[in-house]
């Protein structure tokens, strides 16, 4: 067995192992000690840098799985809400977990004194901090629980954002806290406590993670609405025995509520997808369901036609996290923390009892969860499959059987035949155009990538013009701007693809430089251009051939002869406007258009010898973007 496979089933061990990114990194550095010889060594480094990257992405999905397992299993223990404390605790205790912070905790809102105090703590050794109120508007968690928003520091003793007093900053030193993070408990528009992460060091914490500490909030605030529900529920049976049937009632309602809340939890758990959830709590509520996503589009529907929920009702039930009535219809946003996900619409009940529409918000809790789950989902597998296609292009010749084989793995068929396809947004923001396409190659069972500065796909199918045209609707739709695509094919197999893919990228090219942005097609739709980029054409031999003297006089002087021609013919031959582009005397024009002409010979300015001239220049631009326009003006001929 040779240096190089001994050392790749090493690294398929370590990764079978576990093994941490620097177990990895020594594979390779033990080969070069053994006296590896430097191709083995270069492909001992391809294969470590691709272990390292599998070992980041499972690592970031077991981290994903861990935090919706932990939604989950808070979700059921509200399901089946026995003691509040203890819901807390784990809700607590999960936050720091899930977060890596040294210090979670939990605070609540006095109404009677106008403060905060400590209510759960995991994680804390001092009993000052343990101890602590704070009034509101006091420290960062007086702050958060004022304004209902989340607050984060890296290093709170030294933020100058919030009201330090002495108590508060005495007890977060007695615990060693330095970076925190808040997010408000909220029930409708009440603020009812602030749940923390805080580190012993300085720490950023990142959008994610504000998010996850926001979703455990809403389960906690559910876990103490419900505590409080279950307390009124007992009080009422103590002082009122005249109030028994309304207090059954009241009970069978949150009992139905529970099995609605463990049906639909069950059925996310299961791999439900958004119609199921919507068809399941239609049937609960008795009414039709419509599921948005936060863009407006309707992902799901049961039991009624479609309805668009007015924008204002959505922005309302956001700011008040409960579910309002618009038009005859009840309409709550779907949200993670302050994120928002979408909305579902219960139509048909244009009244609502107060237990069902506490049902139906539970409903978008659980919405939230799917649309987590599969946005998560989705973005790891575009991930793989942008992977697939940088590998494709970068070096189709590295490994072919195992491109193929990957392909496969995503339920594409690379030696079948496909068209190639390259996006430019002009201008549009790349992440945007990447996304649109991702959905629309998964869509046709495509694949969609990054490559460089463009966005590719391979769309299956024999029309690569079709494939274009298409491309480019949805793509200009969903961008909200115009895109071009240059497209080629049809080719079949890693090497042929990225032999298309560079034609299609010409192709592009001279759609730009044509002023055709905007537009799609493959070189067969753009004539004799089209012919002359074609593989078979000799490009770089048609313009040495009209326009090599010029060329090569410039390069050997430093001269501006090719950018002058140019500027020339774009000003139809106006000495006058020619010499304002160029920002030079017209003498110097007239300098060089007759030095022009001496390497050109006699005639060059004739009509039919003129349009050869203009085409080699396009041409050139084509073939070298820098070309003609990316030169520096100067004043010699």
């Amino acid at each position: 067995m040779d240096q190089a496979t001994g050392a790749l089933r090493q690294l398929l061990e370590l990764l079978a192992r576990d093994a941490a990114g620097d177990q990895l990194a020594e594979v390779a550095s033990a080969a070069g000690a053994a006296g590896a010889d430097a191709r083995d060594l270069a492909e001992i480094d391809a294969a470590t840098a691709l272990a390292l990257r599998i070992r980041r992405t499972l690592t970031a999905h077991r981290r994903r799985e861990a935090e919706l397992t932990a939604l989950f299993d808070t979700a059921g223990d509200l399901a089946g809400l026995r003691d509040p404390d203890a819901v807390l605790r784990s809700i607590v205790h999960r936050a720091r977990m899930l977060l890596g912070v040294a210090v979670a905790y939990l605070s609540l809102n006095d109404e009677t004194e106008g403060d905060t105090y400590m209510r759960v703590t995991d994680g804390s050794t001092s009993a000052l901090f343990q101890q602590l109120r704070l009034g509101m508007g006091e420290g960062l968690g007086g702050l958060v629980a004022q304004t209902a928003r989340p607050y984060s520091s890296a290093d709170y003793l030294t933020d100058p954002r919030f009201r330090h007093t002495g108590p508060i900053d005495t007890a977060v030193l007695d615990e060693g806290l330095v970076g925190i993070l808040g997010v408000p408990l909220t029930l409708g528009n009440r603020v009812i406590g602030v749940l923390y992460a805080a580190d012993r060091s300085p720490r950023e914490f990142s959008p994610d993670e504000v998010a996850l500490l926001a979703s455990l909030a809403d389960h906690a605030a559910i876990a103490i609405d419900t505590a409080h529900l279950l307390e009124e529920t007992r009080r009422a049976l103590l002082e009122r025995n005249a109030a028994t049937e309304t207090i059954r009632a009241h009970n069978d309602a949150m009992r139905r509520a529970e099995e609605a809340h463990d049906r639909l939890t069950d059925l996310v758990l299961r791999g439900g997808d958004v119609p199921e959830v919507a068809a399941a709590v239609a049937q609960v509520l008795g009414g039709g369901i419509l599921v948005h996503d936060n863009e407006g589009a309707e992902l799901a529907s049961s039991g009624c036609e479609s309805v668009v929920p007015p924008a204002e009702a959505v922005a309302a039930s956001r700011a008040t996290g409960r579910a309002v009535s618009s038009s005859g219809h009840w309409v709550c946003a779907v949200l993670a923390g302050p994120e928002l996900l979408g909305s579902i619409v219960l139509v048909a009940r244009p009244e609502l009892a107060d237990a069902d529409r506490r049902l139906f918000e539970r409903a978008s809790v659980v919405t939230a969860l799917l649309l987590l789950l599969r946005r998560s989902v989705a973005e790891a597998e575009n991930k793989v499959r942008g992977e697939l296609v940088t590998d494709l292009l970068a070096a189709p010749d590295r490994d072919l059987a195992g491109l193929v084989v990957r392909g496969r793995r995503l339920g594409v068929d690379l030696a079948a035949a496909h068209a190639v396809l390259v996006a430019d947004g002009d201008g549009a923001p790349r992440d945007r155009v990447a996304a649109v396409a991702a959905r629309h190659a998964s869509a046709v069972g495509g694949l969609s990538g990054g490559h460089r500065e463009h966005v590719v796909l391979l769309v299956p199918g024999a029309d690569a013009g079709a494939a274009a045209r298409e491309a480019a609707r949805v793509l200009r739709d969903g961008v909200g701007r115009p895109v071009t695509v240059g497209a080629a094919g049809p080719a079949a197999g890693p090497t042929g693809l990225a032999a298309a893919h560079g034609e299609a990228l010409r192709c592009l090219r001279a759609l730009r430089e044509l002023d055709r942005r905007g537009s799609a097609g493959t070189l067969a739709d753009l004539g004799f251009v089209g012919v002359l980029l074609g593989d078979r054409a000799d490009l770089a031999g048609y313009v040495g051939a009209t326009l090599g003297p010029v060329l090569d006089y410039d390069r050997r002087r430093g001269t501006e002869l090719v950018a002058t021609l140019a500027a020339y013919f774009e000003c139809g031959t106006n000495l006058s406007r020619t010499k304002d582009i160029l920002h030079v005397h017209v003498n110097t024009v007239v300098q060089r258009l007759d030095r022009i002409g001496t390497l050109l010979g006699p005639g060059w300015a004739d009509p039919g010898r003129a349009l050869e001239i203009q085409l080699a220049l396009r041409l050139h631009r084509v073939a070298d973007p820098a070309g003609v326009a990316g030169q520096e003006h100067r004043d010699g001929p």
